[in-house]
């Protein structure tokens, strides 16, 4: 969003409420490119940190073992795994139609 109450911003904020499917008034807009521009900025900070010789990992702490292994165990019945489905059909639940054609 090039503004002119923020000049140093080239956010397309219009695109972004379209991708994210809100609908944002002229002062919402101009806070959350603000926001985008001090995130960007933060991200472009941290891309100037030397990590050469930092090992790659995935969390600060090593992590072991943090699933269960599966057991089996006894099955719910058809009647009680649909006892609170708000629409049912042969035995099935029934949901809202997702893929558009």
């Amino acid at each position: 969003m090039t503004d002119e109450n923020c000049p140093d911003i080239d956010i397309n904020i219009e695109h972004l409420m379209t991708l994210a499917r809100i609908d944002l008034n002229e002062v919402e807009k101009v806070k959350i490119a603000y926001s985008l521009k001090e995130i960007l900025d933060y991200f472009r900070e941290l891309s100037e940190v030397n990590v050469g010789g930092v090992e790659e990992s995935a969390h600060a702490f090593p992590l072991y073992g943090v699933l269960r292994n599966d057991k089996a165990g006894p099955a719910f019945s058809v009647e009680s795994a649909l006892l609170n489905a708000p629409e049912r059909r042969d035995n099935q639940f029934v949901v809202p139609k997702v893929v558009e054609q």
